[in-house]
């Protein structure tokens, strides 16, 4: 390994592109609503039981979301649990050509 070099690729900013998902947009937004639910959670010191009580919503649900297993659950789902669980959500949408020439939508 003395003289070999190393290649570094710069990431997208989308880890979820820069692996090949198909909806990597999509999928990085459920992770940063995800992220936010965390935060939310850790803040309030809200076990998933608590956070059922609070919200009504299934303590497995939370527990999916704190173990990153977001398969089941859509953008909206995830703001309405941010909503519930008394945050509100604002975000900015720019839309810019990918550099392949389809549209991209960055979140």
């Amino acid at each position: 390994m003395k003289d070999e070099k190393l290649e570094v690729t710069r990431g997208s900013g989308n880890v979820f592109r820069d692996v090949g998902h198909k909806n990597a947009d999509a999928e990085q937004f459920k992770a940063i609503l995800a992220a936010e639910i965390i935060k939310a959670l850790d803040r309030e010191g809200l076990s998933v039981r608590a956070a059922h009580d609070r919200t009504g919503i299934a303590a497995a649900d939370f527990s999916r979301i704190r173990h990153a297993d977001l398969g089941r659950f859509t953008i909206d789902r995830l703001m309405s649990i941010i909503n519930r669980l008394g945050s509100r959500i604002e975000m900015k949408v720019r839309v810019r050509r990918a550099q392949t020439g389809a549209r991209e939508a960055r979140i």
